[in-house]
């Protein structure tokens, strides 16, 4: 997990610029889709790229053993550097410049650290709603 320093560091920013993102979201939630594909397309960051990582075992296996389960949150991934959950969103919303006008409304509400622990709880309670109405499990690792 990044320092805070470190998210703050101007230096370290012009270097994250050069490095690819990927969001890793779950595939299966509708919001969590419609959130991933504004922001890679609409979001203004052009190295975002977003993995459905329910589809990916292999890949939420690894972020699981790093303490990151999809179940519990999205995660942004920038080189050896890792997001979880508020954090993850949080940090995504400070790259943004977004066109879509529903990025407009989250980036001012997820861009500052303690509104983004407050309020990514809802999100997970919409996921956890979606995915229900879907028949599919919360964590896509258990049945």
């Amino acid at each position: 997990m990044p320092t805070p320093s470190a998210l703050s560091d101007p230096t370290a920013r012009s270097l994250d610029a050069e490095q690819p993102l990927r969001l890793v979201y779950d595939g299966g939630c509708p919001f969590c889709r419609h959130f991933a594909l504004s922001s890679e397309l609409r979001s203004g960051i052009a190295n975002l790229r977003i993995v459905d990582g329910r589809a990916d075992t292999d890949l939420r296996r690894d972020l699981r053993a790093r303490g990151m389960p999809l179940a519990e949150g999205a995660v942004l991934l920038q080189g050896d550097r890792a997001w979880h959950g508020a954090d993850a969103v949080r940090h995504l919303c400070e790259l943004m410049r977004p066109s879509d006008p529903l990025l407009r409304l989250l980036v001012p509400l997820f861009s500052g650290p303690s509104r983004s622990e407050r309020l990514y709880p809802l999100l997970l309670g919409a996921r956890r709603l979606a995915l229900a109405l879907k028949g599919l499990p919360l964590d896509p690792d258990r049945p």
